[in-house]
C-alpha cells in the first residue's frame, strides 16, 4: 500500500437546522485515507454515514473543520470548483446502480466522458470493461443484465474518468451474497493499482474484509477500543 494521503478530514462537522434545534449530523470527525486503501464506514441509521459520504464526494458543504482531497482543501470552494474536483478525483457507485436501462453497457460507461466533453477512446473503454469482466457484454442493453453485472457496469462508469477515490454507497446491498463477494474482490484488485475506496455499508462481513473500519454513532467516530467491531 502507498503512504500518499488522498483524503484527509480534520474536525469535520456538518450541522443542520431542524425547527428550533441544531442537528449535529457529523460532529468532529477525523479521517485519513491513503492510496490503495479500502475503508468501510459503518453505523446505525442516523449515525452520519450518508452525511460523511456526501461530504467526501463533495456533494454537500462542510459546516466547520477541513476536508482535503489530495492537496486541495475543498471546504470553501464554490460549486463550479467542486464539480471540477468531483470529475477529476472521485467516482461514485450506488446501491441502486442508476444506469440508463435502454443504453448498452458501453454507452452507460461512456456517459461521464460525454458530460465532461472529453474524447472517447474505444480501446480505453474496452480495457476498462475487461478490468470489470464485462468485455463480452459491451453491446448488451443494461436492462437485460443481472444485478452483479449492473453493478460492474456502474463501477466501470465510476472509473472512466480515472478517479483517485471511489465512493461506494451500499454497493452490495441489492446483490446476492456470492455476487457481493465478487464485487469485493474486484474492489481489492482495483485498490492494488492505487485506487482508494470508501464503502458505506450495513454489511459487517463486508466491512470486516476491508483494511480500515470507521464506526460512526451520533455523528462521531467510535474509538476502536469502544467499538464492538473487529478492526
Amino acid at each position: 500500500m502507498q503512504d500518499k494521503i488522498v483524503l484527509e478530514a480534520t474536525n469535520l462537522k456538518k450541522y443542520y437546522p431542524r425547527g428550533s434545534e441544531i442537528v449535529k449530523a457529523l460532529d468532529g470527525v477525523e479521517l485519513k485515507i491513503r492510496e490503495g486503501e479500502i475503508v468501510s464506514i459503518v453505523g446505525p441509521s442516523g449515525s452520519g454515514k450518508t452525511t460523511l459520504m456526501n461530504l467526501i464526494g463533495c456533494l454537500d458543504e462542510v459546516t466547520a473543520g477541513s476536508l482535503k482531497i489530495g492537496n486541495t482543501d475543498v471546504t470553501s470552494l464554490e460549486e463550479k470548483d467542486l464539480i471540477k474536483i468531483r470529475r477529476e478525483n472521485i467516482g461514485f457507485v450506488f446501491q441502486r446502480f442508476y444506469l440508463i436501462p435502454t443504453l448498452t453497457v458501453r454507452e452507460n460507461v461512456e456517459l461521464p466522458l460525454i458530460f465532461a466533453k472529453k474524447n472517447i477512446n474505444p480501446k480505453n473503454i474496452l480495457d476498462l470493461l475487461k478490468e470489470v469482466n464485462l468485455e463480452d457484454k459491451e453491446g448488451i442493453q443494461v436492462k437485460f443484465l443481472s444485478g452483479g453485472d449492473k453493478q460492474r457496469t456502474g463501477i466501470a462508469r465510476a472509473l472512466v474518468n480515472n478517479p483517485k477515490i471511489l465512493v461506494a454507497d451500499e454497493p452490495t446491498g441489492k446483490l446476492e451474497t456470492k455476487v457481493g463477494k465478487h464485487i469485493l474482490e474486484l474492489f481489492k484488485s482495483l485498490s492494488e493499482k492505487g485506487l482508494a475506496i470508501v464503502i458505506a455499508t450495513h454489511d459487517l462481513e463486508l466491512a470486516q474484509a476491508t483494511q480500515k473500519i470507521i464506526h460512526l454513532q451520533d455523528g462521531k467516530v467510535i474509538p476502536k477500543e469502544k467499538s464492538d467491531l473487529y478492526y
